[in-house]
Protein backbone atom coordinates (compact mmCIF):
# COMPACT_ATOMS: atom_id res chain seq x y z
CA UNK A 1 0.00 0.00 0.00
CA UNK A 2 1.93 3.37 -1.22
CA UNK A 3 1.48 6.36 0.93
CA UNK A 4 -1.69 8.12 -1.06
CA UNK A 5 -3.88 4.85 -0.24
CA UNK A 6 -2.51 4.69 3.30
CA UNK A 7 -3.36 8.60 3.89
CA UNK A 8 -6.71 8.23 2.23
CA UNK A 9 -7.65 5.65 4.54
CA UNK A 10 -6.96 7.55 7.54
CA UNK A 11 -8.84 10.24 6.15
CA UNK A 12 -11.88 8.20 5.63
CA UNK A 13 -11.68 6.72 8.66
CA UNK A 14 -11.11 9.95 10.76
CA UNK A 15 -14.22 11.32 8.93
CA UNK A 16 -16.54 8.42 9.95
CA UNK A 17 -15.68 8.65 13.12
CA UNK A 18 -16.27 12.38 12.86
CA UNK A 19 -19.88 11.63 11.18
CA UNK A 20 -20.66 8.81 13.71
CA UNK A 21 -19.93 11.38 16.96
CA UNK A 22 -21.64 14.37 15.31
CA UNK A 23 -24.73 12.30 13.89
CA UNK A 24 -25.34 10.80 17.58
CA UNK A 25 -24.68 13.84 19.26
CA UNK A 26 -27.50 15.91 16.67
CA UNK A 27 -30.32 12.90 17.03
CA UNK A 28 -29.30 13.24 21.11
CA UNK A 29 -29.75 16.59 20.59
CA UNK A 30 -33.20 17.13 18.42
CA UNK A 31 -34.51 14.79 20.64
CA UNK A 32 -33.50 17.02 23.14
CA UNK A 33 -35.15 19.97 22.29
CA UNK A 34 -38.14 17.95 20.92
CA UNK A 35 -38.25 16.93 25.34
CA UNK A 36 -38.50 21.16 25.66
CA UNK A 37 -41.21 21.79 23.31
CA UNK A 38 -43.23 19.15 24.73
CA UNK A 39 -42.29 19.85 28.51
CA UNK A 40 -43.48 23.79 27.19
CA UNK A 41 -46.94 22.52 25.96
CA UNK A 42 -47.85 20.19 28.66
CA UNK A 43 -46.89 22.99 31.34
CA UNK A 44 -49.72 25.94 28.76
CA UNK A 45 -52.67 23.02 28.99
CA UNK A 46 -51.89 22.40 32.79
CA UNK A 47 -51.46 26.46 33.05
CA UNK A 48 -53.14 27.85 36.79
CA UNK A 49 -51.27 26.22 39.93
CA UNK A 50 -54.12 25.99 42.49
CA UNK A 51 -53.91 27.50 45.68
CA UNK A 52 -53.27 25.28 48.66
CA UNK A 53 -56.81 25.88 49.84
CA UNK A 54 -58.27 24.92 46.82
CA UNK A 55 -56.66 21.67 46.42
CA UNK A 56 -57.55 20.97 50.22
CA UNK A 57 -61.32 21.61 49.55
CA UNK A 58 -60.98 19.05 46.37
CA UNK A 59 -58.88 16.23 47.44
CA UNK A 60 -59.10 16.67 51.35
CA UNK A 61 -61.53 13.66 51.49
CA UNK A 62 -60.56 11.85 48.75
CA UNK A 63 -57.02 11.34 49.58
CA UNK A 64 -56.06 7.95 50.65
CA UNK A 65 -53.81 7.57 53.89
CA UNK A 66 -49.58 7.71 52.54
CA UNK A 67 -47.20 6.19 54.59
CA UNK A 68 -43.44 8.33 53.52
CA UNK A 69 -40.64 5.98 53.43
CA UNK A 70 -37.32 6.95 54.67
CA UNK A 71 -34.16 6.16 54.94
CA UNK A 72 -31.31 7.22 56.67
CA UNK A 73 -27.71 6.69 56.88
CA UNK A 74 -25.15 8.77 58.55
CA UNK A 75 -27.58 11.86 58.41
CA UNK A 76 -26.72 13.50 61.73
CA UNK A 77 -26.43 16.40 60.28
CA UNK A 78 -30.43 16.90 58.71
CA UNK A 79 -32.43 14.40 59.77
CA UNK A 80 -33.72 16.39 62.99
CA UNK A 81 -34.49 19.28 60.34
CA UNK A 82 -36.16 16.75 57.42
CA UNK A 83 -38.45 15.09 60.08
CA UNK A 84 -40.09 18.70 61.60
CA UNK A 85 -40.46 19.35 58.14
CA UNK A 86 -42.44 15.99 56.89
CA UNK A 87 -44.27 16.06 60.36
CA UNK A 88 -45.99 19.21 59.58
CA UNK A 89 -46.73 18.68 56.15
CA UNK A 90 -50.32 19.75 55.10
CA UNK A 91 -52.17 16.58 54.41
CA UNK A 92 -54.93 14.85 55.82
CA UNK A 93 -53.84 11.22 56.73
CA UNK A 94 -49.77 10.30 57.03
CA UNK A 95 -47.21 8.37 58.84
CA UNK A 96 -43.63 8.61 58.49
CA UNK A 97 -41.59 5.57 58.63
CA UNK A 98 -37.81 6.46 58.89
CA UNK A 99 -35.17 3.72 58.57
CA UNK A 100 -31.79 4.32 60.26
CA UNK A 101 -30.00 2.31 57.84
CA UNK A 102 -27.03 1.37 60.61
CA UNK A 103 -25.90 4.55 60.58
CA UNK A 104 -22.77 5.37 61.70
CA UNK A 105 -22.63 8.64 62.93
CA UNK A 106 -25.39 10.18 65.62
CA UNK A 107 -28.46 9.72 63.46
CA UNK A 108 -29.96 7.57 65.82
CA UNK A 109 -28.93 9.93 69.31
CA UNK A 110 -30.42 13.29 67.49
CA UNK A 111 -33.53 11.34 66.77
CA UNK A 112 -34.16 9.76 70.35
CA UNK A 113 -33.31 13.19 71.58
CA UNK A 114 -35.30 15.06 69.52
CA UNK A 115 -38.64 13.13 69.60
CA UNK A 116 -38.33 11.27 72.93
CA UNK A 117 -38.82 8.09 71.61
CA UNK A 118 -39.93 4.82 73.10
CA UNK A 119 -38.64 1.15 71.65
CA UNK A 120 -41.93 -0.60 71.01
CA UNK A 121 -43.33 -4.59 69.63
CA UNK A 122 -44.69 -3.59 66.10
CA UNK A 123 -46.16 -6.74 64.15
CA UNK A 124 -44.97 -6.62 60.41
CA UNK A 125 -45.18 -9.07 57.75
CA UNK A 126 -41.74 -9.07 56.04
CA UNK A 127 -43.00 -9.74 51.97
CA UNK A 128 -39.77 -7.85 51.06
CA UNK A 129 -36.20 -8.92 52.15
CA UNK A 130 -34.36 -7.02 54.06
CA UNK A 131 -31.82 -7.21 56.99
CA UNK A 132 -32.61 -7.91 60.80
CA UNK A 133 -34.09 -5.63 62.19
CA UNK A 134 -32.88 -4.32 65.98
CA UNK A 135 -35.34 -1.78 67.22
CA UNK A 136 -38.71 -0.08 66.44
CA UNK A 137 -39.41 3.14 68.20
CA UNK A 138 -42.39 5.40 68.21
CA UNK A 139 -42.66 9.02 69.75
CA UNK A 140 -45.84 9.73 72.34
CA UNK A 141 -45.96 13.36 71.22
CA UNK A 142 -45.49 12.34 67.61
CA UNK A 143 -48.03 9.42 66.92
CA UNK A 144 -47.20 9.56 63.20
CA UNK A 145 -43.91 9.07 63.57
CA UNK A 146 -42.30 4.95 63.46
CA UNK A 147 -38.20 4.87 63.75
CA UNK A 148 -37.08 1.58 62.53
CA UNK A 149 -33.09 0.89 63.69
CA UNK A 150 -31.78 -2.06 61.47
CA UNK A 151 -28.41 -3.61 60.42
CA UNK A 152 -27.11 -1.42 57.63
CA UNK A 153 -27.86 -2.83 54.33
CA UNK A 154 -28.08 -0.45 51.87
CA UNK A 155 -30.86 2.43 50.57
CA UNK A 156 -33.07 -0.37 48.86
CA UNK A 157 -33.06 -2.78 51.87
CA UNK A 158 -34.20 0.09 53.91
CA UNK A 159 -37.06 1.11 51.74
CA UNK A 160 -37.98 -2.31 51.96
CA UNK A 161 -37.57 -2.55 56.24
CA UNK A 162 -39.98 0.27 55.82
CA UNK A 163 -42.43 -0.69 52.95
CA UNK A 164 -42.86 -4.15 55.46
CA UNK A 165 -43.81 -1.80 58.45
CA UNK A 166 -46.06 0.60 56.57
CA UNK A 167 -49.78 0.53 56.96
CA UNK A 168 -51.08 2.85 54.43
CA UNK A 169 -52.02 2.03 50.56
CA UNK A 170 -50.11 4.32 48.79
CA UNK A 171 -45.91 4.77 50.44
CA UNK A 172 -43.78 7.85 49.59
CA UNK A 173 -40.34 7.21 49.04
CA UNK A 174 -38.00 9.98 50.35
CA UNK A 175 -34.51 11.15 51.12
CA UNK A 176 -33.28 11.51 54.72
CA UNK A 177 -32.00 14.91 53.38
CA UNK A 178 -35.25 16.01 51.56
CA UNK A 179 -37.80 19.16 52.12
CA UNK A 180 -41.07 18.38 51.12
CA UNK A 181 -43.14 22.07 50.50
CA UNK A 182 -46.15 21.74 53.07
CA UNK A 183 -48.67 20.83 50.17
CA UNK A 184 -46.26 18.94 47.92
CA UNK A 185 -48.44 15.64 49.19
CA UNK A 186 -51.80 17.36 48.82
CA UNK A 187 -50.37 18.23 44.58
CA UNK A 188 -48.83 14.66 44.13
CA UNK A 189 -51.67 12.64 44.93
CA UNK A 190 -53.99 13.87 42.95
CA UNK A 191 -53.28 11.61 39.75
CA UNK A 192 -54.07 8.32 42.59
CA UNK A 193 -57.25 10.34 43.30
CA UNK A 194 -58.49 11.14 39.53
CA UNK A 195 -57.47 7.91 38.49
CA UNK A 196 -57.39 5.65 41.60
CA UNK A 197 -57.39 2.24 39.28
CA UNK A 198 -54.65 2.99 36.35
CA UNK A 199 -52.29 5.07 38.76
CA UNK A 200 -49.64 3.09 40.34
CA UNK A 201 -46.81 5.85 40.41
CA UNK A 202 -46.25 9.59 40.46
CA UNK A 203 -43.11 11.42 40.66
CA UNK A 204 -42.44 15.58 41.79
CA UNK A 205 -40.16 17.91 41.13
CA UNK A 206 -36.63 17.82 42.74
CA UNK A 207 -34.73 21.03 43.36
CA UNK A 208 -31.74 22.54 44.57
CA UNK A 209 -31.99 23.69 48.56
CA UNK A 210 -28.33 25.23 48.83
CA UNK A 211 -28.57 28.91 48.83
CA UNK A 212 -32.15 28.72 50.29
CA UNK A 213 -32.95 29.99 53.51
CA UNK A 214 -34.48 27.62 55.91
CA UNK A 215 -36.74 27.79 58.54
CA UNK A 216 -38.52 25.54 61.11
CA UNK A 217 -37.83 22.79 58.27
CA UNK A 218 -39.27 24.85 55.56
CA UNK A 219 -37.78 26.76 52.38
CA UNK A 220 -38.69 30.09 53.19
CA UNK A 221 -36.56 31.94 51.02
CA UNK A 222 -35.35 30.96 47.34
CA UNK A 223 -32.15 31.72 46.55
CA UNK A 224 -29.01 30.76 44.30
CA UNK A 225 -25.98 29.15 45.65
CA UNK A 226 -23.03 30.98 45.67
CA UNK A 227 -20.70 27.65 45.02
CA UNK A 228 -20.52 26.93 41.32
CA UNK A 229 -21.31 23.33 41.47
CA UNK A 230 -24.45 23.82 43.65
CA UNK A 231 -25.31 26.73 41.26
CA UNK A 232 -24.77 24.57 37.76
CA UNK A 233 -26.70 21.45 39.69
CA UNK A 234 -29.58 24.17 39.83
CA UNK A 235 -29.77 24.43 35.71
CA UNK A 236 -29.25 20.91 35.64
CA UNK A 237 -32.23 19.77 37.88
CA UNK A 238 -34.70 22.41 36.30
CA UNK A 239 -33.59 20.39 32.95
CA UNK A 240 -34.30 17.02 34.63
CA UNK A 241 -37.17 17.06 35.94
CA UNK A 242 -38.94 20.30 34.44
CA UNK A 243 -38.09 19.41 30.74
CA UNK A 244 -37.35 15.65 30.54
CA UNK A 245 -38.68 14.14 33.16
CA UNK A 246 -42.27 15.79 31.97
CA UNK A 247 -41.99 15.27 28.38
CA UNK A 248 -41.15 11.65 29.48
CA UNK A 249 -44.40 11.34 31.17
CA UNK A 250 -46.21 12.83 28.27
CA UNK A 251 -44.97 10.10 26.25
CA UNK A 252 -46.06 7.17 28.69
CA UNK A 253 -42.11 6.44 28.90
CA UNK A 254 -41.00 8.01 32.06
CA UNK A 255 -38.20 5.11 33.63
CA UNK A 256 -37.50 6.69 37.03
CA UNK A 257 -39.15 8.39 40.06
CA UNK A 258 -36.50 10.39 41.71
CA UNK A 259 -36.01 8.23 44.98
CA UNK A 260 -36.18 11.46 47.07
CA UNK A 261 -39.64 11.87 45.95
CA UNK A 262 -42.14 9.50 44.45
CA UNK A 263 -45.60 7.62 45.38
CA UNK A 264 -46.18 4.32 44.69
CA UNK A 265 -49.32 2.07 45.53
CA UNK A 266 -47.73 -0.41 48.08
CA UNK A 267 -49.62 -3.47 46.58
CA UNK A 268 -48.19 -2.51 43.20
CA UNK A 269 -44.57 -2.20 45.02
CA UNK A 270 -44.99 -5.40 47.13
CA UNK A 271 -46.19 -7.30 43.81
CA UNK A 272 -42.82 -7.23 42.14
CA UNK A 273 -41.01 -8.10 45.40
CA UNK A 274 -40.36 -4.19 46.72
CA UNK A 275 -36.91 -2.63 46.08
CA UNK A 276 -33.96 -4.90 44.38
CA UNK A 277 -31.08 -5.39 46.38
CA UNK A 278 -27.37 -5.44 45.06
CA UNK A 279 -28.31 -2.15 43.08
CA UNK A 280 -27.34 1.39 43.30
CA UNK A 281 -30.30 2.79 41.39
CA UNK A 282 -32.87 1.32 42.81
CA UNK A 283 -35.20 4.41 42.28
CA UNK A 284 -35.44 3.50 38.27
CA UNK A 285 -34.76 -0.51 38.75
CA UNK A 286 -38.30 -0.13 40.57
CA UNK A 287 -39.84 2.03 37.94
CA UNK A 288 -38.64 -0.29 35.52
CA UNK A 289 -40.38 -3.07 36.89
CA UNK A 290 -43.58 -1.90 37.55
CA UNK A 291 -43.56 -1.20 33.46
CA UNK A 292 -42.42 -4.79 32.82
CA UNK A 293 -44.86 -6.31 35.61
CA UNK A 294 -48.24 -4.34 34.18
CA UNK A 295 -46.92 -5.01 30.83
CA UNK A 296 -47.09 -8.51 30.68
CA UNK A 297 -50.11 -8.40 32.85
CA UNK A 298 -52.23 -6.66 30.31
CA UNK A 299 -53.37 -4.05 32.48
CA UNK A 300 -53.62 -0.48 32.07
CA UNK A 301 -51.73 1.78 34.34
CA UNK A 302 -50.25 5.21 34.79
CA UNK A 303 -46.48 6.46 35.41
CA UNK A 304 -46.76 10.19 35.59
CA UNK A 305 -44.75 12.98 36.63
CA UNK A 306 -46.24 16.21 37.84
CA UNK A 307 -44.16 19.36 38.04
CA UNK A 308 -45.65 21.40 40.62
CA UNK A 309 -44.98 19.25 43.68
CA UNK A 310 -41.29 20.20 45.36
CA UNK A 311 -39.06 18.67 47.59
CA UNK A 312 -36.01 20.32 48.14
CA UNK A 313 -32.34 18.50 48.55
CA UNK A 314 -29.34 19.29 49.19
CA UNK A 315 -26.67 19.05 46.33
CA UNK A 316 -22.88 18.09 46.78
CA UNK A 317 -20.43 21.35 46.80
CA UNK A 318 -17.30 19.30 46.01
CA UNK A 319 -15.80 17.46 43.01
CA UNK A 320 -15.18 14.39 44.89
CA UNK A 321 -18.76 14.14 46.55
CA UNK A 322 -20.38 15.03 43.44
CA UNK A 323 -18.35 12.96 41.11
CA UNK A 324 -19.06 9.44 42.96
CA UNK A 325 -22.53 10.68 43.20
CA UNK A 326 -22.93 11.12 38.77
CA UNK A 327 -20.36 8.05 38.62
CA UNK A 328 -22.94 6.15 41.28
CA UNK A 329 -26.07 6.99 39.09
CA UNK A 330 -24.58 6.41 36.06
CA UNK A 331 -24.04 2.78 37.64
CA UNK A 332 -27.82 2.81 38.82
CA UNK A 333 -28.53 3.33 35.09
CA UNK A 334 -26.28 0.55 33.81
CA UNK A 335 -27.43 -1.99 36.12
CA UNK A 336 -31.20 -1.22 35.40
CA UNK A 337 -30.36 -1.62 31.57
CA UNK A 338 -28.63 -5.05 31.84
CA UNK A 339 -31.11 -6.50 34.39
CA UNK A 340 -33.58 -5.59 31.95
CA UNK A 341 -32.29 -5.60 28.53
CA UNK A 342 -34.81 -7.96 27.36
CA UNK A 343 -37.44 -4.85 27.09
CA UNK A 344 -35.55 -3.19 24.38
CA UNK A 345 -37.26 -2.83 21.00
CA UNK A 346 -39.69 -5.25 22.34
CA UNK A 347 -43.26 -4.31 21.12
CA UNK A 348 -45.02 -5.99 23.56
CA UNK A 349 -43.64 -3.42 25.84
CA UNK A 350 -44.86 -0.01 23.47
CA UNK A 351 -42.36 2.93 23.92
CA UNK A 352 -41.09 2.09 27.23
CA UNK A 353 -39.02 -0.70 24.94
CA UNK A 354 -38.40 1.53 22.34
CA UNK A 355 -38.24 5.14 23.12
CA UNK A 356 -37.12 4.72 26.79
CA UNK A 357 -34.93 1.53 26.08
CA UNK A 358 -33.45 3.29 23.28
CA UNK A 359 -32.60 6.20 24.65
CA UNK A 360 -30.94 4.71 27.98
CA UNK A 361 -28.75 2.43 24.91
CA UNK A 362 -27.84 5.77 22.86
CA UNK A 363 -27.46 8.26 26.04
CA UNK A 364 -26.24 5.93 29.01
CA UNK A 365 -24.61 2.94 26.62
CA UNK A 366 -23.01 4.30 24.15
CA UNK A 367 -23.31 8.51 25.06
CA UNK A 368 -20.40 8.39 27.22
CA UNK A 369 -17.59 6.86 25.01
CA UNK A 370 -19.02 8.82 21.76
CA UNK A 371 -18.77 11.86 23.68
CA UNK A 372 -15.21 11.59 24.86
CA UNK A 373 -14.79 10.39 21.26
CA UNK A 374 -15.53 13.24 20.00
CA UNK A 375 -13.57 15.68 22.41
CA UNK A 376 -10.36 13.74 22.21
CA UNK A 377 -10.20 12.30 18.63
CA UNK A 378 -12.03 15.41 16.69
CA UNK A 379 -9.48 18.19 17.37
CA UNK A 380 -6.55 15.73 17.38
CA UNK A 381 -8.18 14.93 14.32
CA UNK A 382 -8.24 18.41 13.03
CA UNK A 383 -4.73 19.34 14.30
CA UNK A 384 -3.02 16.47 12.17
CA UNK A 385 -4.80 18.11 9.18
CA UNK A 386 -6.36 14.82 8.50
CA UNK A 387 -9.82 16.00 9.36
CA UNK A 388 -11.67 19.21 7.51
CA UNK A 389 -12.38 22.58 9.92
CA UNK A 390 -15.88 21.92 8.28
CA UNK A 391 -16.11 18.99 11.10
CA UNK A 392 -14.29 21.09 13.78
CA UNK A 393 -16.84 23.22 13.77
CA UNK A 394 -20.15 21.35 13.20
CA UNK A 395 -19.24 19.20 16.64
CA UNK A 396 -18.84 22.34 18.57
CA UNK A 397 -22.01 24.19 16.95
CA UNK A 398 -23.77 20.20 18.38
CA UNK A 399 -21.91 19.98 21.83
CA UNK A 400 -21.97 23.88 22.99
CA UNK A 401 -24.39 25.45 21.06
CA UNK A 402 -27.11 22.99 21.64
CA UNK A 403 -26.53 22.98 24.93
CA UNK A 404 -26.83 26.04 25.55
CA UNK A 405 -30.05 26.20 24.17
CA UNK A 406 -31.35 23.39 25.56
CA UNK A 407 -30.20 24.57 29.20
CA UNK A 408 -31.48 28.28 29.07
CA UNK A 409 -35.28 26.57 27.76
CA UNK A 410 -35.29 24.87 30.58
CA UNK A 411 -34.55 27.95 32.46
CA UNK A 412 -37.43 29.93 30.17
CA UNK A 413 -39.47 27.36 31.21
CA UNK A 414 -39.23 27.88 35.14
CA UNK A 415 -39.53 31.59 34.67
CA UNK A 416 -42.81 31.21 32.29
CA UNK A 417 -44.66 28.71 34.44
CA UNK A 418 -43.44 28.48 37.92
CA UNK A 419 -41.72 31.64 38.99
CA UNK A 420 -39.92 30.36 41.66
CA UNK A 421 -37.10 32.52 41.30
CA UNK A 422 -37.59 35.99 43.21
CA UNK A 423 -35.29 38.60 41.42
CA UNK A 424 -34.33 39.16 37.48
CA UNK A 425 -30.96 39.09 39.38
CA UNK A 426 -31.22 35.15 40.44
CA UNK A 427 -32.24 34.20 37.03
CA UNK A 428 -29.18 36.49 35.28
CA UNK A 429 -26.78 34.24 37.63
CA UNK A 430 -28.78 31.14 36.59
CA UNK A 431 -28.48 31.95 33.05
CA UNK A 432 -25.11 33.01 32.93
CA UNK A 433 -24.77 29.54 34.71
CA UNK A 434 -26.63 27.93 31.88
CA UNK A 435 -24.02 28.75 29.77
CA UNK A 436 -21.30 28.61 31.63
CA UNK A 437 -21.85 24.63 32.44
CA UNK A 438 -20.97 23.48 28.73
CA UNK A 439 -17.14 24.92 28.80
CA UNK A 440 -15.97 22.77 31.23
CA UNK A 441 -18.22 21.13 33.38
CA UNK A 442 -20.03 19.30 31.17
CA UNK A 443 -16.87 17.38 30.07
CA UNK A 444 -15.52 16.53 33.39
CA UNK A 445 -19.53 15.37 33.90
CA UNK A 446 -18.54 12.56 31.06
CA UNK A 447 -15.20 11.78 32.47
CA UNK A 448 -17.64 10.83 35.73
CA UNK A 449 -20.10 8.92 33.45
CA UNK A 450 -17.11 6.65 31.78
CA UNK A 451 -15.70 6.23 35.60
CA UNK A 452 -19.45 4.60 36.74
CA UNK A 453 -19.45 2.78 33.32
CA UNK A 454 -16.06 1.22 34.38
CA UNK A 455 -17.60 0.82 38.62
CA UNK A 456 -20.44 -1.05 36.49
CA UNK A 457 -17.97 -3.26 34.25
CA UNK A 458 -15.86 -4.29 37.49
CA UNK A 459 -18.87 -4.60 39.76
CA UNK A 460 -17.77 -2.03 42.40
CA UNK A 461 -20.76 -1.80 44.03
CA UNK A 462 -19.93 1.18 47.16
CA UNK A 463 -21.68 3.82 47.16
CA UNK A 464 -18.76 6.39 48.43
CA UNK A 465 -18.82 8.67 51.13
CA UNK A 466 -21.82 11.63 50.70
CA UNK A 467 -20.51 14.38 53.02
CA UNK A 468 -22.93 16.83 53.75
CA UNK A 469 -22.90 20.40 55.13
CA UNK A 470 -26.54 20.67 56.47
CA UNK A 471 -29.38 23.20 55.54
CA UNK A 472 -28.21 26.81 55.98
CA UNK A 473 -31.33 27.99 58.58
CA UNK A 474 -32.67 31.54 58.65
CA UNK A 475 -32.32 33.50 61.91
Amino acid sequence: MDAAAAALMVTQFAESIAWFVIASGLLQNIFHVYQLLLAGRALRRDRGIAETRQLWRRYAEAAPPISLLVPAYNEELTIVESLRSLLSLQYPSFEVVVVNDGSKDGTLKALVEAFDLDAVDRDYEAVAPHKPIRAIYVAPKQPRLVVVDKENGGKADALNAALNLSRASIVCSMDADSLLEPDALLRVVRPFVDHPQETIAVGGTVRVANGCEIRFGRVSRVGVPRNFLALVQTIEYLRAFLMARLAWSELKSLLIISGAFGLFRRDAVLAVGGYSLGTVGEDMELVVKLHKHFRRLGEPYRVAFLPEPVCWTEAPETLGVLGRQRARWHRGALETFQRHADMLFKPGYGRVGSLGFGYILLVDVLGPFVELAGYVLIPAFWLLGVLNVQYLYAFLAISFAFGVVISVGALALEEQELRRFPSAGSLGVLLLAAIAENFGYRQINNFWRVRGFWQFVTKQHSWGAMTRRGFTRGG
